[in-house]
């Protein structure tokens, strides 16, 4: 189930990824900008727009688009943006969080509110659902980089909490805090990640039959279509029976 859970939160659908994948490289864009005006432009002296050229580079953004956001900032070009955090539930009381980054906090509040409220979720106060959650480093590397016991003796020396791997990846989470530091330590043990970030990973799921997930992908698709929003997760978990029905 935790595979499940796992894949609901980090990467819902490839094939809504791809669909999605100009307003993706859009939004990362707005991330680095972002990154790059509120600290260092030189990305190894800034942990946050490292992270953020890590992630766009994983999603194969392409080197220009990164040098170009980078350089708008340096230039004083651009929107001034807040990050604002919206929680709410979706169908079936699945608990949601929405991270959202904009230059007009009441459009996106009533865009963000009217989508729950539309499709058979309601969105709630600030902290409504994040008690189901821990903030966490999460860092991923490819199966190839090695088995499981290594890279957990590789993670436990770097300062990681918690490993799980599986014939694709291996998952590696720790403090909030300490992502920077942790994944220092282990590109000098297992090389380049293929994702370092902050999640919100769930400390407790909520099952779905195949009607709820249904219900709950049409709420995340509008969701992750809005401009403003940057990135949603939830605490949703399927069955295989339930994954089976979804793809068939």
């Amino acid at each position: 189930m935790a595979g499940h859970s796992k894949w609901a939160n980090i990467q819902h659908r490839k094939g809504r990824q791809d669909k999605l994948r100009s307003k993706l490289f859009s939004k990362l864009a707005k991330e680095i900008t972002v990154a790059a005006k509120m600290g260092d432009p030189d990305p190894d002296k800034n942990p946050r727009l490292r992270m953020a050229v890590k992630e766009a580079k994983s999603l194969s953004v392409p080197k220009d688009v990164i040098d170009r956001a980078i350089k708008k900032s340096e230039a004083g070009e651009g929107d001034n943006y807040d990050e604002i955090r919206y929680e709410g539930y979706g169908p079936n009381g699945v608990a949601v969080i929405v991270e959202a980054m904009t230059d007009n906090k009441n459009r996106t509040a009533s865009v963000v509110r009217s989508t729950f409220s539309k499709n058979g979720g309601n969105l709630g106060e600030t902290g409504s659902v994040g008690f189901m959650f821990d903030r966490k480093g999460e860092v991923v590397y490819p199966a190839s980089v090695g088995d499981a016991d290594t890279v957990m003796m590789a993670a436990i020396e770097a300062g990681a909490d918690d490993v799980q791997s599986d014939e694709d990846n291996h998952v590696i989470y720790c403090e909030d805090t300490e992502l920077n530091e942790v994944a220092t330590a282990l590109e000098k043990d297992l090389g380049e990640s293929l994702s370092t970030k902050l999640i919100w990973k769930p400390n407790m799921t909520t099952e779905l039959d195949i009607d709820g997930f249904t219900k709950l992908m049409k709420l995340l698709d509008i969701l992750e279509e809005d401009d403003d929003v940057q990135r949603v997760t939830t605490n949703m978990d399927v069955s295989d029976d339930v994954m089976a029905l979804f793809e068939g």
